[in-house]
């Protein structure tokens, strides 16, 4: 009895972990503000995959131990299967016989996915393959499922989850994704600076909307490697131009440089995120912290704030950085804030000692009872910035981040 309701429950439970999983990868814009950014969507995804396949490997260690229960105690008392109905009786060898070969399938991927060292691009492809895995579950799970079911209230809960992930399992065949939110442009300028970074201009067509601070957008340079996000650098305007700075970190980015020109045709999707820098209260001390790269949305923010410098809020911007003679941004970042009153510029240069800590940050706010903390970097320091303020800084916070990670 325990065995098989366990059996049940699991895979309930996989079933509803990969409908959400589908329904996330479609990348849907009015699931991000409830969940609080594109980033925390693809990190919910992520963990809805690992738990689901974790309960699909159980689902299928249960039904395996199966055989073995029976030789130790019997089938005395044992309750009897849920039935099938006659079409689930002409499939159920089938639905079996793949429902173990995803499982499989699925386990491999995620060895795949949690396998950093495993090329991007493959993995990509690999990752195409998991709307036919959901839909050969749902056929799986409609076949085997006990007949009764779809007369209770589990059989409506599995069609709710059915119905939309099967939906976007097709618009993921389809390569459908994201559609609606795309718009052409042309490459107008590409620029490298120090660090191995890539500053690209592009010129959107009539169809981009207007983007705020602090967002982003998908960039497909190529059908074949597929769009990547990268952070929009430029401030909003009506001239259909954005600019992206984009850091050789992986395989990818390494070699963007070398395959992209000038008048190249790319597509935009977006634009995408919740760390809007153009709707900061007014009356709220705001503290904003670069790390590197991380300075991207800050420079759209600080480019939009001098159309208006004198409606900006207090704000203290901290730029960590190794060392202020090889920065590509200091020069531009300064200028900016030079015309910006109430704008005060921190640079803590990390080859000279000058690391950026949560006792650094709480010294500058040390006349402030509150503030609202906007970052972007490396995840370590945000973790120790958000643990150790508190030791040093009594005051009260809000923190943002928004932090990428595709797989």
């Amino acid at each position: 009895m325990i065995q098989r309701q366990g059996l049940y429950l699991s895979g309930l439970w996989a079933i509803a972990l990969m409908s959400l999983v589908m329904v996330l990868s479609v990348r849907p814009a009015w699931l991000e503000k409830p969940l609080g950014g594109m980033d925390k969507m693809y990190r919910l995804h992520k963990w809805a995959g690992i738990l689901g396949i974790t309960a699909a490997a159980m689902h299928w260690l249960l039904d395996m131990s199966s055989d073995l229960l029976k030789s130790w105690i019997g089938t005395t008392g044992r309750p009897p299967k849920g039935d099938l109905t006659d079409f689930a009786m002409m499939f159920r060898s089938f639905a079996k016989d793949s429902g173990e070969l995803i499982v499989y399938a699925l386990l491999a991927m995620l060895v795949l996915t949690l396998w950093k060292k495993f090329p991007y691009k493959f993995w990509r492809y690999v990752h195409k393959a998991m709307p036919v895995f959901y839909l050969l579950l749902v056929f799986h799970t409609i076949v085997l499922a006990p007949a009764n079911y779809w007369t209770q209230p589990v059989g409506i809960l599995l069609v709710i989850l059915f119905v939309p992930a099967s939906i976007a399992s097709i618009i993921c065949l389809a390569g459908q994704i994201g559609k609606k939110r795309q718009s052409n442009g042309i490459i107008e300028s590409i620029q490298s600076h120090p660090g191995g970074i890539t500053e690209l201009t592009c010129k959107m067509d009539a169809t981009w909307p207007e983007h705020h601070a602090g967002q982003f957008a998908f960039l497909t340079f190529d059908r074949h490697e597929g769009a990547h996000p990268f952070t929009i650098s430029s401030a909003p305007g009506n001239d259909k131009r954005i600019s992206f700075q984009i850091k050789a970190l992986g395989d990818y980015t390494r070699q963007l440089s070398k395959h992209i020109v000038v008048g190249q045709q790319i597509k935009a999707e977006g634009p995408y995120g919740c760390f809007d820098l153009d709707k900061l209260d007014a009356n709220t001390h705001h503290t904003m912290i670069a790390g590197g790269i991380g300075i991207t949305p800050f420079l759209s923010w600080l480019e939009n704030a001098n159309q208006y410098p004198f409606n900006m809020p207090s704000t203290d911007l901290h730029y960590c950085i190794r060392s202020v003679d090889n920065d590509p941004f200091l020069k531009r970042i300064m200028s900016l804030c030079e015309t910006l009153p109430k704008v005060r510029l921190h640079i803590h240069q990390s080859e000279k000692g000058e690391r950026f800590s949560a006792e650094k940050l709480a010294k500058t706010l040390a006349e402030t009872d509150r503030t609202s903390i906007w970052y972007c970097g490396p995840t370590s320091l945000a973790k120790n910035i958000k643990l150790n303020l508190g030791k040093w800084w009594h005051g009260k916070f809000t923190f943002h981040q928004e932090a990428f990670e595709m797989r």
